[in-house]
C-alpha cells in the first residue's frame, strides 16, 4: 500500500479519462460531452481495480461525462463519492469541437494554419488559448492542493490538462506541440509540496499503463505529426 504524502504536501493521482469514439476518430473533443466507448469502460474498470485498497481520501473529476464514467469504478472500489469540477475540463476548442483535422482545414483554413504554429496565445475560433487554459488548470490544481493539504487525491481529467501539468513540472514553454505520453486511463502521480506555489510540481510517476495490458492499441494523438515542414 502506498505511504501517505508528507503532512505539508498534497499528492495527486492524475488520470486521463478512458477512450471515447471521438478519441478513436481523432476528433477535437474539448468541452463536448462525449461518453466512453466499450474499450473506455473496460479501461475504467481496470483502473478501478488498480486503485482498490489505495489510501486516497477523495476523488475529484472533471464534470464531463467521459471523466465521470472513468472515475465511477474507482469510486466504487474506494467507497468514495465523486466530486466534480468544471475547472478540470479539457481545453475549449470553440467552433471546431467534434471535427477532425481535415474538417477543420476545410472549414477554418486560417485557424488551422495558425494552430500548426502551436503558439500559446492562439485559440481556435471562439476557443481558449493555451495560456488561458494553463492559468485555469494551475488555479484548479492549486485549489485542490490548498483544500486537501497532506492528502492523496484521485483526479480524473483530460489529456490537455495533463499536458499543462507536464509542461509546468518540466519548466517547458506553453508553445510547441505536446511532448509527453498521455494515454487514456494511464496512471500519473504528482506531488505539490506547497499549495501557495502550485506550479512547483514534482512528477512521481507518469504514463503507467500496466493495468491496460492486452487491450487494443490506443489511438495516438501526436501533435508533432501536424508540424509544418520547413
Amino acid at each position: 500500500m502506498p505511504t501517505p504524502p508528507p503532512d505539508s504536501a498534497t499528492e495527486l493521482i492524475l488520470i486521463r479519462h478512458g477512450e471515447t469514439a471521438w478519441n478513436r476518430e481523432l476528433r477535437f473533443q474539448g468541452h463536448a460531452d462525449v461518453p466512453l466507448n466499450d474499450i473506455g469502460h473496460e479501461q475504467a474498470r481496470r483502473l478501478g481495480l488498480r486503485l482498490a485498497g489505495d489510501t486516497a481520501q477523495h476523488i475529484i473529476s472533471s464534470d464531463l461525462m467521459r471523466a465521470q464514467q472513468t472515475a465511477a469504478p474507482a469510486a466504487q472500489q474506494l467507497s468514495l463519492p465523486v466530486v466534480t469540477s468544471v475547472g478540470l475540463r479539457e481545453q475549449y476548442f470553440g467552433l471546431v469541437e467534434g471535427m477532425r483535422a481535415d474538417e477543420i482545414q476545410a472549414l477554418h483554413p486560417r485557424a488551422w494554419e495558425q494552430w500548426l504554429e502551436f503558439r500559446e496565445d492562439h485559440a481556435m475560433p471562439e476557443g481558449e488559448t493555451a495560456r488561458e487554459f494553463h492559468t485555469r488548470i494551475v488555479a484548479a490544481i492549486g485549489a485542490l492542493a490548498a483544500t486537501h493539504r497532506g492528502q492523496r487525491l484521485v483526479v480524473v481529467t483530460h489529456g490537455g490538462v495533463l499536458d499543462m501539468v507536464w509542461r509546468t513540472a518540466r519548466g517547458l514553454s506553453l508553445s510547441g506541440p505536446r511532448q509527453s505520453d498521455i494515454p487514456n486511463a494511464g496512471f500519473n502521480r504528482i506531488r505539490i509540496a506547497d499549495p501557495a506555489v502550485p506550479d512547483a510540481i514534482e512528477i512521481l510517476d507518469w504514463a503507467d499503463t500496466r493495468h491496460l495490458a492486452d487491450l487494443p492499441p490506443q489511438p495516438t494523438y501526436d501533435q508533432r505529426r501536424h508540424l509544418k515542414k520547413s
